[in-house]
């Protein structure tokens, strides 16, 4: 399941949470309640914004492809190494 972060302008806190694509997170309770944490003192009701994350990170090694990727360094010229 995907993760997401999650920012609060009423308390300047980010969270993570998990959740389905179809699923969204509207208030700062229903952040809480899916994060596990308190509300402390900011209203349940207070919106919060979904932020752009890079994602998560993709190994060359966890590829089907088994070339390694021009980003990892075998590269020069403008030219691929890895290139047949």
């Amino acid at each position: 399941m995907p993760s997401y972060d999650y920012r609060c302008p009423a308390n300047h806190a980010v969270v993570e949470v998990q959740h389905r694509i179809s699923e969204q997170v509207h208030n700062w309770g229903e952040l809480c309640e899916r994060a596990g944490i308190p509300l402390g003192d900011t209203p349940a009701d207070a919106p919060v914004e979904k932020l752009a994350t890079g994602g998560q990170v993709v190994r060359a090694g966890s590829l089907k492809n088994p070339e390694p990727p021009c980003g990892s360094g075998g590269c020069g010229a403008g030219r691929c190494q890895w290139a047949s």
